[in-house]
């Protein structure tokens, strides 16, 4: 055979081997492109960890502490270290929040988080539950609660909410819509490893609170979710514009629907400390969401009837690091 017939002949069976395999990757389906935040969500049900099982027996007053004893709890105080060197509870060890979980690791005993507020420690809550860490508690008003030396919070009380223009005092509170819900990217595939992509997302961010003072100037920038019971708004109002999703707030009980994943979602409680634990989760699921600091504390203070900051306790703390 001559080497042009050769080549040819070549050419012809080169050819039809390149057809055989395209027609075979033609009739292969097209990969399914995973489900994120289907995935994530179901994992989450399936181990308990829905939003409403994580905001079950979360926060424990400084009282039953002190009553229960503090050598019972591995004490985690996020406050930074000049704070932590002025006073803190004995035998607490000082981290941040983006470390909480690396500290977590060396608890031998149920772990009490604790900061200025109890509001950080509401995410850092968040993630440890999230992280496996099922008795884990968070300090009731944080270190304010615990000595007046500490107090933070008398100082943030505010009535800005009653003289302000946005605060609606009739219940016109908006009714629940359905929205598209988040769209989440991950580089895992499986719900645990999802899911600890997002937790760490979560602490990187830090603390998630806006002020009050900037909600209540243009309320109609976010999407504000009221997390009180309905009772409650008929006694005190509201933000103008809020909706209250608070029962159904969950993966199974479909609120999460009502919240509109493509605004900042603000959610403001009666301290800031339930909001911002609802913060963090919502984070983790791929929302952009904020915690309003200090809560109707922060707004309508001298109003409240309940849920309101009182007092500093006069419990023992040590100096130094």
């Amino acid at each position: 055979m001559k080497k042009a017939d050769l080549f040819k002949l070549l050419l012809v069976v080169f050819a039809s081997f390149a057809l055989i395999l395209t027609g075979c990757k033609e009739d292969e389906p097209d990969p399914v492109p995973v489900d994120y935040y289907e995935v994530l969500t179901a994992y989450l049900v399936a181990h308990d960890m829905d939003l409403t099982d994580v905001a079950t027996d979360w926060i424990i007053s400084a009282e039953a502490v002190n009553t229960n004893g503090i050598a019972n709890y591995y004490i985690v105080d996020l406050r930074g270290s000049d704070d932590f060197a002025l006073g803190h509870i004995e035998g607490a060890v000082n981290t941040t929040l983006a470390d909480v979980l690396t500290t977590a690791t060396n608890a031998e005993d149920p772990i009490l988080l604790v900061c200025y507020t109890g509001q950080s420690a509401a995410h850092a809550h968040v993630a440890l539950r999230l992280s496996g860490y099922s008795d884990c508690k968070v300090l009731m008003f944080g270190m304010s609660s615990w000595n007046a030396d500490f107090d933070s919070w008398t100082a943030n009380t505010s009535n800005q909410g009653t003289s302000s223009s946005n605060w609606s005092s009739t219940n016109s509170i908006q009714a629940p819509v359905t929205f598209s819900l988040p769209e989440l990217t991950a580089t895992a595939e499986i719900g645990a490893e999802i899911l600890s992509e997002r937790v760490d997302y979560m602490l990187s961010e830090g603390f998630k609170g806006i002020d009050a003072s900037d909600v209540l100037s243009s309320p109609t920038s976010y999407f504000i979710n009221n997390y009180w019971e309905d009772a409650d708004v008929t006694t005190y109002g509201h933000i103008s514009g809020a909706y209250r999703i608070k029962e159904d707030l969950g993966i199974e009980a479909d609120g999460i629907k009502n919240l509109d994943a493509a605004s900042t979602v603000v959610t403001y409680c009666w301290t800031g400390q339930t909001s911002s634990l609802v913060t963090a989760y919502l984070t983790v699921l791929g929302f952009d969401a904020k915690s309003l600091k200090f809560g109707a504390n922060g707004m309508i203070y001298d109003a409240l009837q309940a849920h309101k900051w009182a007092a500093s306790g006069d419990y023992p703390y040590v100096e130094g690091n």
